[in-house]
């Protein structure tokens, strides 16, 4: 079958769910992914015939895409920092926003060579303490996460990407082990989306993204940023520094919560899109 006909009929079933623009860019996305066919391929090749089992795969992948399914699941990878991170259902999928607060961090971090602590509350895929390790050679960075699922992922990426990070099961909402280790930073992007924001939300992020990494009772929005800076405050060093990414509607209260529990210095930060989206707070000394 022309590979152009399979694009048509991607369009034609797709295109009342998606858009065009997006639909073209999940092809493209596939052909590159399963068979490492560039995307202009079709401008110089409009013939190009592809056998049945290559048909197969990308039909398989369109029946997916119509049940509303995240291309980055289908495909089984998502790209972050300029780096490729296996993920699944039972990891969130990266987002841009995300990357401005690594990129945050490492532009804070003047010496790339120092020996620093880094703690990461609720890795996921492993997508921040990895980044943050390629970068910093000397850190020793810890990582936590609840989900055995989620650390296994996050494990093989480590191993994958070439990167030492310690990864350990734990509850952001139980103990830390407190008293065992000082941090220099501290980061975390825990669930902070509250169950009325879920009428905001896309099929494909309700129905296949885990809830636990994402979902917080509408009653007690921020009871995951109460638990971690309680822990920051007394894992940090003085001076040490706080990272989190926020829910964009709890920007000030967010900042308050830093404010009443001996951080100073705290700074909120707009995303790519203009949302608040990321404070930084240091422990006062």
């Amino acid at each position: 079958m022309l590979l152009r006909e399979i694009k048509n009929i991607f369009h034609v079933e797709l295109n009342p769910i998606y858009g065009k623009d997006e639909v073209a860019s999940f092809f493209y996305v596939l052909i590159e992914h399963y068979f490492k066919l560039e995307r202009f391929v079709l401008a110089i090749q409009p013939n190009l015939v592809i056998d049945k089992n290559k048909e197969t795969i990308l039909f398989h992948a369109l029946a997916e895409l119509k049940q509303e399914k995240p291309i980055q699941y289908i495909t089984g990878v998502a790209h972050f920092m300029d780096l490729e991170f296996k993920v699944n259902e039972h990891v969130l999928i990266p987002r841009p926003e995300t990357e401005e607060l690594v990129r945050w961090i490492l532009d804070d971090i003047a010496d790339v060579g120092k020996s620093i602590k880094i703690l990461d509350m609720g890795t996921g895929s492993g997508c921040i303490p990895i980044s943050l390790a390629k970068h910093l050679p000397n850190a020793y960075i810890t990582a936590l996460d609840i989900s055995p699922q989620a650390l296994s992922i996050a494990k093989e990426n480590a191993e994958t990407l070439g990167v030492q990070v310690d990864f350990r099961e734990a509850d952001m909402l139980g103990s830390q082990g407190e008293g065992e280790q000082s941090y220099d930073v501290i980061v975390s992007n825990p669930p902070y989306v509250r169950e009325l924001e879920k009428t905001n939300m896309r099929n494909n992020v309700l129905n296949n993204e885990p809830g636990l990494a994402l979902f917080v009772p509408d009653e007690n929005p921020l009871k995951f940023y109460k638990a971690i800076v309680d822990f920051a405050t007394k894992q940090l060093h003085k001076n040490g520094s706080l990272y989190l990414e926020i829910n964009q509607y709890l920007g000030e209260e967010t900042k308050q919560l830093l404010y009443k529990s001996n951080f100073n210095t705290v700074e909120l930060r707009k995303d790519l899109y203009g949302n608040d989206r990321m404070l930084k707070g240091i422990l006062n000394e």
